[in-house]
């Protein structure tokens, strides 16, 4: 017979390891790089922007160095979601409901 305590202690575990997959994604760094690494630019796995390295070379040239940055933070974005798709999938595959 079905026993909504048993429903409980599911979602409760299921939310536990999501918790434990979030703060594993926070401590991930992602980086990205543009104009052959004139710009670096560094994500946690959760999508923050939390640090930029810009060449000295650059800062006299405004206006390579707005594009370069703009493609280097948009090819993180891109790796963030692919990061995020991979780490899904493969938490999918362990994620049991079933342990308590």
């Amino acid at each position: 017979m079905f026993d909504p305590k048993d429903l409980q202690n599911i979602l409760g575990s299921v939310q536990d390891q999501i918790k434990e997959l979030d703060e594993k994604a926070k401590q991930k760094v992602i980086s990205s790089k543009s104009g052959g690494g004139l710009i670096d630019v560094r994500f946690n796995g959760i999508g923050e922007l939390i640090d930029i390295n810009i060449d000295d070379e650059l800062l006299q040239d405004k206006q390579a160095l707005q594009i370069l940055l703009i493609s280097a933070i948009n090819e993180g974005y891109k790796q963030i979601e692919e990061t995020k798709k991979d780490d899904l999938l493969e938490q999918m595959k362990s994620l049991n409901p079933f342990k308590f």
